[in-house]
């Protein structure tokens, strides 16, 4: 025997639950079902269901965020939303909203600048500011700054000069100087310098001979008077010519120094004064001792300069040295700096960083290498971006980024969480749809969709003032049905009422009778009686007035040219069948045609050549 057993007896589903034991026998076991009473969606088999699942419950939204579950129903999840408590208006469906997005971080500054944010909302972007590090006064928003600007660039100092800017900030202008190749003591600040000037071209001896013995433009006061004859002279100013007196320049004890002679006398000697024109150092009576620093002249510009030799006579020799992190020296001329911008390690983790360039005149063009191929020029490469995290889909959906990498954007799925059979590629899904927003009736219908969702298309409804109503598409509240031509050629059609729901009440009226006239179809205006077969076998039927007011007057024509008119003709008449002749004789009739009559022929049966045509033989 089979006994029952019902496991709903027991209750097993608790309060709030329907049960049900589709099978309720002692051999079923665990095959009842729980279904949830305010979610019938909601079911399972052999325990209790779960109907309630509220998603907050998780803190999916983290710190500093507000979770709402709209709707607890287990069969209704990723419907939470997350609220950044600072900016109510930024809200996410099914994830954690993005609160803050520092764009300092990375930095998009250049090297040895640095980056401020002043608000990190997601909302504020571009908003970031580079300031550079050795000039604070120099700033730039939303993009690196221009934090150098050599002057000289642009050569502003004149041929054979030393142009230098040492302060290459931005803000600092018309600092460069000029210095004359042949004259490094001759320095002129945000200008070129004048490094020529022949004093003698001023006339500063009168009517002496003058000799400006170097034209360096540092070298002023130095030129010669001399009295006729050559003696004596005077260096810087007008000579004191008097017999007797003796210079003892004139015999150049000093070389290629300056030499002046104080005292001219004949009887004072040895007394001349030797200077440096290179340099610093006087000597009295002899040469002397010349010493020049080529440093003081800032040569080397914002370079490292140093001077080994500081002899007038060697020229030339002093070093430039780069400025750290840089590295490069140079002898007599500026050196070239050399910087590895990687050394500074500016890319992420895991990124490979390269310096195609390593001068330092090239900076920021260092790359940043992710290991998926992606690089960045001059900061750290993006090697990942879920576009989800921007929250491309909005409200009511669900955003899914199937591959991170930067290299593949546009590839974010959005799926509604009302039909998760409605989805779109990088763009919002269609969740809703009112058909009526398009205007699809004809004018003066108004429109009606009961139900927006997109599975349910072409469910308007287009009504007519007259009450004509038609789904998917527009009514038709007109119809004229004479516009299908619905009567015979002759005739005129004619429709009283063109309302859509009065049909089939068209008139069709014949043009030759007035009077002819059919509802709802085409008029009989022409009634041909020979239609009917009205005529005999082997009869020609004609009717010559087809009216259907024009009756019986149709002619049947026999073959052998016999006619009869509103019916059938007498074709043939076999005049013996009435037995004309009588008894003992014979009747023939040798044509039989209804116009060939009294031509019947009696003979004698007791005598064939006795015979009578058209009556009894005798």
């Amino acid at each position: 025997a089979t006994c029952s057993k019902d496991e709903c007896a027991s209750m097993p589903c608790g309060t709030g639950q329907t049960c049900d034991d589709p099978s309720p026998t002692i051999n079923s076991v665990k095959d009842y079902t729980c279904t949830c009473d305010n979610d019938p969606a909601t079911k399972a088999t052999g325990a209790k269901a779960t109907c309630e699942l509220d998603e907050c419950a998780s803190n999916p939204c983290g710190n500093g965020q507000d979770c709402t579950d709209p709707n607890t129903k287990y069969s209704s999840q990723f419907d939470f939303s997350c609220s950044c408590q600072t900016d109510g208006s930024i809200v996410k469906i099914g994830a954690a909203a993005t609160c803050e997005r520092d764009e300092c971080t990375p930095t998009p500054c250049g090297v040895q600048q640095t980056c401020v944010d002043p608000n990190t909302s997601p909302k504020s972007l571009k908003d970031y500011v580079c300031t550079c590090s050795g000039d604070p006064s120099t700033t730039a928003t939303g993009t690196q700054a221009i934090c150098e600007h050599d002057e000289c660039a642009v050569v502003p100092c004149g041929p054979a000069q030393l142009c230098t800017d040492g302060d290459k900030r931005k803000s600092s202008t018309s600092d460069f100087t000029c210095t004359c190749m042949n004259d490094m003591a001759t320095v002129s600040i945000g200008k070129a310098s004048v490094c020529v000037i022949d004093e003698c071209s001023l006339s500063p001896c009168g009517s002496q001979a003058c000799l400006d013995p170097d034209t360096r433009a540092s070298k002023t006061s130095d030129y010669v008077c001399s009295c006729p004859g050559g003696m004596p002279s005077k260096v810087g100013g007008i000579a004191t010519c008097s017999m007797g007196s003796v210079d003892e320049c004139t015999t150049s004890p000093c070389g290629l120094q300056q030499c002046s002679d104080p005292d001219q006398q004949a009887t004072s000697t040895g007394d001349f004064i030797c200077s440096c024109q290179t340099g610093t150092g006087t000597a009295t009576g002899m040469a002397a001792t010349c010493v020049l620093d080529e440093c003081l002249s800032s040569p080397c510009g914002s370079q490292v300069c140093t001077d080994t030799n500081t002899d007038a006579a060697a020229l030339s020799d002093f070093i430039c040295s780069c400025q750290a992190p840089s590295t490069g020296t140079a002898t007599g001329t500026l050196a070239v700096c050399m910087l590895d911008e990687c050394l500074a390690s500016p890319c992420k983790a895991a990124q490979t960083c390269a310096d195609p360039d390593t001068s330092s005149s090239m900076l920021h063009d260092f790359t940043c290498t992710c290991n998926n191929g992606v690089k960045a020029t001059g900061g750290s490469a993006t090697c990942e971006l879920d576009e989800c995290a921007a929250d491309p889909c909005g409200a009511g959906q669900r955003c899914y980024d199937p591959d991170k990498m930067y290299t593949q954007q546009h590839d974010y799925v959005c799926t509604c969480i009302s039909d998760a059979t409605r989805t779109q590629i990088d763009a919002p899904a269609l969740c809703s749809v009112d058909e009526c927003a398009s205007s699809p009736c004809a004018a003066g219908q108004s429109c009606v969709d009961p139900d927006h969702g997109t599975n349910m298309l072409k469910d308007y409804t287009c009504t007519c003032v007259n009450g004509v109503k038609a789904t998917g598409g527009s009514a038709t509240c007109e119809l004229d049905e004479c516009a299908v031509s619905p009567c015979a050629m002759g005739q005129t059609c004619s429709d009283p009422n063109t309302s859509y729901i009065a049909q089939h009440d068209f008139k069709c009226t014949c043009d030759s009778d007035l009077t002819a006239f059919q509802i709802a179809g085409p008029a009989q205006c022409i009634y041909d009686e020979c239609s009917n077969s009205v005529c005999g076998t082997g009869q020609v039927c004609l009717d010559l007035n087809v009216s259907k007011h024009s009756l019986k007057d149709f002619t049947c024509t026999c073959a052998n040219g016999v006619k009869a008119t509103g019916g059938a003709a007498t074709c043939e008449i076999d005049e013996c069948t009435s037995i004309p002749c009588g008894a003992g004789q014979t009747c023939y009739d040798p044509d039989t045609r209804y116009n060939m009559q009294h031509d019947y022929t009696c003979t004698c049966d007791s005598d064939s050549s006795i015979t009578q045509v058209d009556g009894p033989a005798t």
